[in-house]
């Protein structure tokens, strides 16, 4: 199901067919590095997590992580979207593009389309993002957003500290 659209990208939501990608995306190195290690290391485990988690909070929040695909001939490039973590007061927004298609833009239209989504369709009035202190591309992107950096929070079950920032409430 189409969620968003923008001049260039459609936001759906995923579904265990996108199992694949998932698995090629979540193995990436930027991936790995700046988001974690989540543990898919079969296109089940992909479909799994897709399952377990996208398909779940869609259900319990009314969002969630949608695939990003270019409009014109729908290849899937990246995801985009709010996730509803349980250590942090607020919901965050979320990224994470294929390494060949960073760089382009598409990080920026997608979470742009996500955030005027969760003010003026979900009625959120503060939306939080999550980073990792050295992921500088990420952090130039929360920016340009418009969001200010909060404070540092642990990410639990790591022995690490990232940045939150938002947007005004």
């Amino acid at each position: 199901m189409t969620v968003l659209k923008t001049e260039r990208l459609s936001l759906s939501e995923l579904t265990g067919e996108e199992a694949g990608f998932v698995f090629r995306l979540m193995n990436s190195k930027g991936w790995l590095q700046y988001i974690g290690d989540r543990g898919i290391r079969t296109i089940e485990d992909a479909r799994q997590y897709i399952l377990n988690n996208t398909m779940k909070s869609y259900t319990e929040h009314g969002y969630g992580m949608y695939l990003v695909r270019t409009e014109q001939d729908q290849v899937p490039i990246g995801m985009c979207g709010l996730v509803r973590r349980n250590f942090l007061e607020y919901t965050d927004i979320g990224f994470a593009f294929l390494p060949e298609y960073n760089g382009k833009g598409y990080a920026f239209e997608s979470a742009s389309a996500v955030l005027q989504y969760a003010r003026e369709s979900l009625g959120m009035k503060k939306i939080i993002a999550i980073v990792n202190h050295d992921n500088q591309p990420s952090i130039r992107l929360i920016e340009k957003l418009g969001m200010q950096f909060e404070k540092t929070v642990p990410f639990p079950g790591e022995d690490t500290q990232i940045f939150q920032f938002s947007t005004a409430d």
